[in-house]
Formats: structure tokens, C-alpha cells, sequence
């Protein structure tokens, strides 16, 4: 061997020595202490609960039963007590991650090398997008931070998210967790985020355990003296079947989520934490959950203390135990359940049939597997990459949403708009941007800093913060409006009008802000677009009929890269695509509708709820947005146009006849023939874009009683299409899932007669009949 070969070796060697310090180095940022089985203890050397190769139930019970009932009720609860014993530590089962890894929970925490996490779009912004691949690869990102956290030591694997209520009333503080009004679009959401946070690995394994919240028909927080502890929803089994219970049933269905949390509210009289309907005998039994059912935190107190549902502090705790529950998040467990059990209220195997629930949840996560699994590579240089930061401003380009768009005025140009007067006290936010259940963001881009990267800014607040009180800055608002080529006011919501705990009383823009829209208006020399930042609908009918107001665009809370998604729309750079996921309803509205009615359907003069079943005047629809280019659709093929249930198609020849309609439990579905819909999308503008393509069924009017709906979404694709270009979408329309209605009773039906499919502007009629 030559010398020079020999230094060859020997510089090879240094190198692979100081890649593999480095490796150490990152290590030794992302290894925490082993939850359990670590193998340096030689006591788990003897223990089976700890062995891999061992089923997971098998494990589980050999765990169980080896521990105390002061042990396992210590377990019952969010910050589980450790058993020094048997070398398990203590765990925190609270986090949350609805949009990104999020402080809110005891169970994560920022600080030292993760100073922060990806914040993404609030859910209602990210749900305008519907593009249920971005959901899905947002949950993945989210669960890659959310390990690298576990990994050192500052964050759980657990994650209570996402919220996937139906944002029943316009005015619920809460509406801006939940992907909006349509409880497909809510399913579909659901199942999607779950996949991505909970991963798709072999084994029922998991990446992080998702949970889906909150079960149900909770829709209200505090409104005219009634709050969410207090609050009795009564809703009919029709409601129940056909709205509230769809996304929770897809989540467990399609997400295979590891976990649901039951609400604070009673639903017709009962705690929904202490109802076996609702819990065991729906959740698990009808859905087959696969993991553990949490209460909302304190819900167990709430029942007792407030509802006062039952006599004692220890039938609370078997009541709720019974029913189904597998972990309070609170102590109230932790202290009345071996009262409860000593009383003959509850029996240890109760115990332990909901600590297998939650154990085999930590099994799946690899929590006593004695290493970190195949994750345990993540560590802080996962978190905040360049590629989630990118994610986060693409999911805001996709979610903002183009109101109006007079005369074309937007897209402006850099060229001809060379100062841009950005006003407004939305206008260079950072924490409004991000919504509520969020974490601390990488980094912000506000408003005033995405236009500024386009043109000189005349910056003015107008108003001092959303309230809007007073009209001291209108002034000098109004003075930069004058200056200006363009003029953008960034006005609408916060935390401070619209929260947990905080819902709104009416629909109008706060205080001054219409107002200081108008006087800004009246004075700009230059086109006028008004921002909207809020998680709910607002009523700027104002807005939309001012011809001095170009362009509305709504951003919902768009995330920590909000701003410069906002300037990237507002100059071309990016195209809006983004479609409304719930209805625009004026001020009036709200003065014909308590939040407490729960029903979805129009009667007397109650004019019902969502687009499914309202008949009253908008502002803007739901599934409404613009474009800067446009879009046609054309039926690329004829598609079935008659439906004949034969004999063989079911279990048994039950035609109902005063209702024209058949039970899907009595319909064979897997023989129906499944009914391609081929919809060719044209892009008949200048620019590339994207288009959203809602496939909604109106069933035939017949004897089914109180169906009373407009129509409802079967099916939504997103599709990106080039200019001049075409696409084609493909939906399969099935009969007993799309074309199904739900009765009276709550059991779904296919209605005989004329089923008509709307596709933008194209309808299509399925005649459904029964094969005589």
C-alpha cells in the first residue's frame, strides 16, 4: 500500500469517526428516558408485558395483572401515575396538535432546542382547500415534529385532535376548529388528518395517536346565559344519524382513530361521558373503535358538580366507567374510584376492561417496547424544516378563499401598484393569524410584511385592535388610502370576539371596523381589497354591494405564514382556489335562531341550518370562491341514468310503502352497481389554476317524513388544470351510501323516484326504482 493510499485510509477513517460523533451528538438530542422495558433495567428482563414477539393483548393482560387497584386507578387518569415497580414511568396523555403541535395540553411543551413547531392554517381554513391529499400530508408533517418532540422529552405521543364538530350556528366560538358545516366534508377531513398523524405502519402500529372530539352534537360554548356544562342538546334521532355522529363515525371507520373524546354537553338528558348508547354501545360496539374513548377534561366533575346527574361523587365514576369511558382528563377518577368499587358500584374487571383500552393504545405507540422505534432518528432539525414551512404557505394559498373580484381588479400589479396603503388592525398580526390550539409558530409573515415584499407600504392600524372602539386612526387612514396606487385593509376577528368559552351574539364586522372599510373606501384613490381574518362567517353584505370595495378575500386564520400567502394571492403570485366549507348567513339570521334549537331541518318559521337544509337568503354560500381564471364542466361520458332494485339486490323484499323507500340494512349494497360520473374540467381562462368539483345529490320528494333537504355533498375532487388545458374527474356514485337519506327513526333509506346530481351547472337525473 502506498503512502498515499494510507493517508487516503487514514482521512477516511477521521471522517467516518466524526459523522459518527455527530451522530451521537443528535442523539443525544432526541433520546429521552425509556417510558418502560428499558433493557438497562435487568427487572424487565423477567417481565412478558415487555417481550416484542409477544401479542400485543397477551402483553397487555399480563400487564394488568400484575398490577394493584390503587395502581390501576391511578391509571384512569390524563397524568398518569408511574409504577416504579415494574420500571414504568409516568405519562401525561394530554397533548394537542389541531394544526400543529400545540402548548395547550399539559403534555407538550416549547423551549431549548424546540423553541417552536409548524403552525399551520386554522381547520377552517385548511378545510376551504379540499384537498383531502394536503389534510393528509399536514397530519404527517405534524406527527414527524410531534415525535421528534417525544423524542426529547418535551411532548407525549397522544394527541387529542382534531376537533370535527359540525359548525351548526354561525356564531360558535369553536367554528374555526372544525372544517365547517357539511359532515362529509367533516368525515372526510377527519379520516384524513387521523391517517396522516397516526401513520400507516404494518402492525396496527402507531405513529402517534390521534383522537377525534368532541362526541357529541357539542356546538355551543357560552351563549345568552347557556354554557357547555350546563347544556341539554336535544336532537332527534333523524339529526343525530344524518349530521352530528357522520364524522365521528368516519374518523373510527375510515381514520381507524385510536381515540374519541366524549363532550361536556347532555344529549336529551344525559351526560354524553355517562351514556353506554352513545359510548359502548356505539362507539365501540356499532363502529368498533380500536382504542381508548377520553372524557373533555373535567367532564366527569361537570356531570356531577354541575349537571348533578348523580347523587354521589362514586356513581359518577362508575356511571362513567360503565358507560364506556377508558381515561378522565381530570383527577375525579383518580379519587372516587376505588370508593366506587368498594360500594358495588363498579367491579376491578370494569377497571381493567378500560386500562386494556388505553394500555394496548401505548403497546401500539411502541411505548413499552424498551426503544424508541423506527422514529427515534427524529429530533430537532425535524422540526420547522424549510419543506414544513413551505407547507404551511402552500395550505394558506389553498385555503384563502376570493370573495369578489369587480372589473378583475385583482390580481394587482407591482409595476402599476408601486405603493400599496395596508390598513387595518388584522393588518400586521402575528398570534391572530394562528387561531386558537396552536403552539409557538417557527416564524410569522404578517400581512404588512407579505405586501411589503411587493410594493412600499403606507401602513396604519385605523383601529385599536378588532374591537375597533373608537375612530381616532380613521384620519390617517384615510390620508394613506389617498397616497396610494392600491389600498388592502385587513380587517375581521380574533381570539378576543370568537373562542373557546366566547361565542358570538351577532355576525356584523366588531365596533368601528365597517365603518373605517367605508371612509377608506370613499377615499382611496387606488382599487380597494378588504381581508378578512376570522374562523367564522361575517355578514359584510356592506362590503360586497360597495362598488368602491374591488375585492373581498377571506383568510380565515391562515397560519404563520398567513401574510405572505395574502401578498402572494393579492399580486398573482398564486391563484385563489379556496371554496367556503360553511354558509355566509346575514345579521337577520341570527335573530330567528337561538343556538340552543340543535335541529338541522326548516319548520314554521325556523329556517333551518346549513346549506342541506336552509332555504333563506345568503351573503355567500357555502362551497363559494373565485378564481382568476375560469372553469367549465361537460359529462365526459353518458352516465347511468336508471337504478332497478331487483329481488336479488335484497335481504329481504321490504319496500316501504307509505315512504316509497327501502332500508339500506335490508339492501344487499355490494350487488348494486357502482355508477362512474366522468366530469371533464375545462380551464378556459389565462392562468393556471385550481378547481374544486362538488358532486351533490338532491333525493326525490316522497313520504319519507321531515327529510325536508336541499341537497347534500356526495362527493368533492380537487384538480389542478392548466390554462387551455382539460381534466377529467371520475366519482362512483353508490346507492346505498350516496343516494341514502336518513328517516325520522334514524335509519337510513333509498328513497324510490328521481335522484338528481348537481355538478356545478349541469344536473343529472338517476332514476331509482324497484324492478318489478
Amino acid at each position: 500500500m502506498s503512502c498515499n493510499n494510507k493517508a487516503l485510509l487514514t482521512g477516511n477513517k477521521v471522517v467516518v469517526i466524526l459523522l459518527f460523533l455527530l451522530s451521537l451528538v443528535h442523539s443525544s438530542e432526541s433520546l429521552r428516558p425509556l417510558f418502560a422495558c428499558d433493557p438497562a433495567n435487568g427487572l424487565t428482563r423477567t417481565l412478558r408485558f415487555c417481550r416484542v414477539n409477544v401479542p400485543i393483548h397477551v402483553r397487555v393482560q399480563d400487564l394488568i395483572g400484575r398490577l394493584t387497584l390503587q395502581e390501576k386507578i391511578r391509571l384512569l387518569v390524563n397524568n398518569a401515575a408511574a409504577v416504579p415497580r415494574l420500571g414504568i414511568g409516568g405519562y401525561e396523555w394530554w397533548s394537542e396538535a389541531l394544526h400543529g403541535v400545540s402548548d395547550v395540553g399539559p403534555g407538550s411543551k416549547f423551549g431549548g432546542a424546540f423553541p417552536g413547531a409548524t403552525s399551520f392554517p386554522q381547520v377552517i381554513t385548511t378545510a376551504a382547500s379540499f384537498n383531502q391529499s394536503l389534510w393528509e400530508e399536514i397530519g404527517r408533517v405534524v406527527s414527524d415534529e410531534a415525535r421528534a418532540m417525544y423524542n426529547g422529552g418535551v411532548a407525549g405521543l397522544t394527541y387529542w385532535s382534531p376537533n370535527v364538530n359540525i359548525l351548526r350556528d354561525p356564531r360558535w366560538g369553536r367554528g374555526q376548529e372544525t372544517p365547517g358545516e357539511d359532515p362529509v366534508v367533516a368525515g372526510k377531513y377527519a379520516a384524513s388528518y387521523v391517517r396522516g398523524l397516526q401513520g400507516t405502519a404494518a402492525g396496527n402500529r402507531l405513529k402517534v395517536a390521534a383522537c377525534c372530539k368532541h362526541y357529541t352534537a357539542y356546538d355551543l360554548d357560552n351563549w345568552n346565559g347557556f354554557d357547555r356544562f350546563h347544556f341539554n342538546a336535544k336532537v332527534t334521532k333523524q339529526d343525530l344519524e344524518d349530521t352530528y355522529n357522520v364524522p365521528f363515525k368516519s374518523c373510527v371507520y375510515e381514520g381507524k382513530v385510536a381515540s374519541v373524546m366524549c363532550s361536556y354537553n347532555q344529549v336529551n338528558g344525559k351526560p354524553t361521558c355517562a351514556d353506554e348508547g352513545l359510548l359502548k354501545n356505539t362507539i365501540r360496539g356499532q363502529w368498533r373503535l380500536n382504542g381508548y374513548i377520553v372524557s373533555d377534561c373535567d367532564s366527569v366533575d361537570v356531570f356531577f358538580n354541575q349537571q348533578h346527574y348523580t347523587s354521589t361523587p362514586e356513581e359518577a365514576a362508575a356511571a362513567s366507567i360503565k358507560a364506556g369511558l377508558d381515561l378522565d382528563c381530570g383527577p375525579f377518577l383518580a379519587i372516587f374510584t376505588e370508593g366506587a368499587v368498594k360500594k358495588g358500584l363498579l367491579t376491578e374487571n370494569d377497571v381493567n376492561l378500560a386500562l386494556a383500552n388505553t394500555m394496548t393504545v401505548q403497546m401500539r405507540l411502541g411505548m413499552f417496547d424498551g426503544n424508541l422505534g423506527p422514529y427515534a432518528n427524529l429530533g430537532p432539525r425535524d422540526v420547522c424544516t424549510p419543506a414544513h414551512k413551505h407547507l404551511a404557505l402552500e395550505a394558506a394559498h389553498q385555503g384563502i378563499v376570493l370573495l369578489k373580484n369587480s372589473g378583475r381588479s385583482l390580481p394587482l400589479s407591482p409595476r402599476r401598484h408601486r405603493t400599496v396603503a395596508v390598513i387595518g388592525p388584522n393588518s400586521d398580526v402575528t398570534e391572530t393569524m394562528i387561531g386558537n390550539y396552536a403552539g409557538k409558530a417557527c416564524a410569522y409573515t404578517t400581512p404588512l410584511q407579505g405586501i411589503s415584499r411587493y410594493a412600499r407600504t403606507l401602513h396604519q392600524a385605523g383601529c385599536a385592535g378588532v374591537a375597533c372602539a373608537g375612530n381616532q386612526g380613521f384620519g390617517a387612514a384615510e390620508a394613506a388610502a389617498r397616497e396610494a396606487d392600491a389600498t388592502v385593509l385587513v380587517m375581521g376577528l380574533d381570539q378576543s370576539i370568537e373562542a373557546e368559552t366566547r361565542d358570538r351574539t351577532g355576525l356584523l364586522l366588531p365596533g368601528h371596523q365597517q365603518d373605517l372599510v367605508t371612509r377608506v373606501a370613499q377615499a382611496s384613490r387606488g382599487p380597494v381589497i378588504l381581508v378578512l381574518m376570522s374562523g367564522g362567517p361575517i355578514d359584510v353584505s356592506f362590503a360586497k354591494n360597495d362598488p368602491r370595495v374591488a375585492a373581498i378575500i377571506w383568510a380565515g386564520y391562515p397560519g404563520q405564514a398567513g401574510g405572505a400567502a395574502i401578498a402572494n394571492i393579492i399580486f398573482g403570485a398564486a391563484n385563489p382556489g379556496g371554496k367556503l366549507p360553511m354558509t355566509w348567513y346575514p345579521q337577520d339570521y341570527v335573530a330567528k335562531v337561538p343556538m340552543t334549537i340543535m335541529a338541522m331541518r326548516a319548520s314554521g318559521n325556523y329556517p333551518g341550518r346549513t346549506y342541506r337544509f336552509y332555504k333563506g337568503p345568503v351573503v355567500f354560500p357555502f362551497g363559494f370562491g373565485l378564481s382568476y381564471t375560469t372553469f367549465t364542466h361537460t359529462l365526459a361520458q353518458n352516465p347511468l341514468a336508471q337504478l332497478s332494485i331487483s329481488p336479488h339486490n335484497l335481504n329481504s323484499v321490504l319496500f316501504n310503502s307509505s315512504s316509497h323507500s327501502i332500508k339500506v340494512s335490508h339492501a344487499n349494497c355490494d350487488t348494486f352497481p357502482k355508477m362512474p360520473i366522468h366530469v371533464e374540467v375545462a380551464n378556459t381562462g389565462e392562468l393556471d389554476g385550481t378547481h374544486t368539483v362538488f358532486v351533490y345529490a338532491e333525493p326525490p320528494i316522497n313520504g319519507i317524513k321531515g327529510l325536508g333537504m336541499n341537497k347534500q355533498l356526495i362527493a368533492f375532487e380537487k384538480v389542478h388544470v392548466t390554462a387551455g388545458a382539460k381534466r377529467t374527474v371520475q366519482v362512483h356514485v353508490d346507492a346505498c351510501k350516496h343516494l341514502g337519506v336518513v328517516d325520522e327513526y334514524g335509519k337510513r333509506r333509498i328513497p324510490m323516484g328521481e335522484h338528481k346530481l348537481h355538478i356545478g351547472d349541469i344536473k343529472h337525473t338517476i332514476l331509482v326504482q324497484p324492478q318489478v
